[in-house]
């Protein structure tokens, strides 16, 4: 029989708090298991059976009673690590912060960390650090445009109520061209991709003439409609929709989501929806492409085909791009659309604060 010790005396606020401790989802596992030690400690356990209980030695046990006893609860936790002292105190930090927010440099549009180190005395790596630690990259900007329509409100609640629950018995296209994409060949040939080398090729060029992309995406499928003409005038986009008629079966509605571009709303083009009832065009707000889902796609074939391929002529451009589209509409993907329009409207309500204030 296990011999009965002297319980550790422990306060009901001590209590209440190593219990806590073991509530906490995010407490190390180190200062939950000395709380253990000591709870059972209360209980009048030898040291030898508390160990055994928690899974460590009598010594460990007999340690962080003697720790308990000294120091109470804050002797359980994890004493400071000796090492180099601080040389950078809060004051120096925030002064730091508030330059790098509040003020810029004479010499320059941004700080970089050499001209804050100057400016400040420390070193180059302690900005560097610090900048990181707040996630402050002054050698970065992005950019933005607000739409001015007055009707931003209710097309984004139209376009993105299509996008999250589609129609049934209906397709979905989002529309538009991309245009002037130029068939460029370098004035040397690349030097490929080795180990320790990246690829490379000569920032000089030839072009050989522009196309025109027009594609229509299909948000539930993710298979585009794509068609190649040099121009990009209402004759061919309303070309293009005659592709789009005859590929979409003729049983279905058609909702099209495009841009305010010109050539979308020629009197033939308007003609040409008048005659057709089962088509539905969305608009999307002035400034706003991001809405379109096909500029994603657009986004994807310039990064992935078009940017670091060279082409001698229009004609092999355009070949190119079809090779591109025959791939991929044999496994496409469709683009998640995660934001709700409330979402969308509340971030652009906040930035235009931002703007006002």
């Amino acid at each position: 029989m296990a011999r009965i010790a002297r319980p550790l005396e422990v306060s009901d606020s001590e209590r209440k708090e190593l219990e806590s401790w073991l509530r906490r989802q995010r407490m190390p596992a180190a200062e939950q298991l000395r709380a253990r030690i000591i709870l059972l400690s209360t209980e009048g356990l030898p040291g030898r059976v508390v160990g055994e209980r928690v899974g460590v030695t009598s010594e460990t046990v007999n340690k962080w009673r003697n720790r308990f006893k000294t120091h109470r609860v804050a002797g359980l936790t994890d004493a400071p690590r000796t090492g180099r002292p601080r040389t950078i105190n809060d004051q120096k930090v925030t002064d730091l912060i508030n330059k790098t927010l509040k003020e810029k440099p004479k010499n320059a549009t941004h700080w970089s960390t050499s001209l804050m180190a100057k400016e400040t005395g420390l070193s180059a790596m302690s900005v560097s650090r610090i900048w990181r630690a707040f996630g402050l990259k002054p050698h970065r900007h992005d950019t933005f445009k607000l739409s001015t329509d007055p009707h931003f409100v209710a097309k984004v609640h139209d376009i993105v109520g299509l996008y999250m629950n589609p129609p049934t018995k209906a397709m979905v296209l989002c529309v538009d061209e991309k245009s002037q994409i130029q068939a460029i060949n370098r004035t040397q040939p690349a030097l490929p991709l080795s180990f320790g080398h990246t690829e490379t090729r000569t920032h000089d060029y030839v072009r050989h003439g522009t196309t025109t992309l027009f594609a229509a995406l299909d948000i539930a499928t993710g298979e585009v409609i794509g068609r190649l003409h040099r121009r990009h005038r209402a004759t061919e986009f309303l070309a293009f929709l005659k592709e789009i008629d005859r590929a979409v079966p003729p049983n279905m509605d058609v909702h099209l989501v495009m841009d305010n571009y010109g050539t979308h709303k020629t009197a033939k083009v308007r003609a040409w929806f008048a005659a057709r009832p089962r088509y539905h065009v969305h608009f999307t707000p002035t400034s706003a492409s991001w809405i379109n889902q096909v500029e994603r796609f657009f986004g994807l074939i310039s990064e992935r085909w078009i940017k670091r391929n060279s082409h001698r002529s229009t004609r092999e451009l355009e070949s190119s791009i079809k090779d591109y589209l025959k791939t991929y509409n044999e496994d496409p993907k469709p683009f998640e659309w995660h934001k709700s329009a409330d979402q969308i409207i509340e971030s652009i309500a906040r930035l235009s604060d931002k703007l006002n204030k």
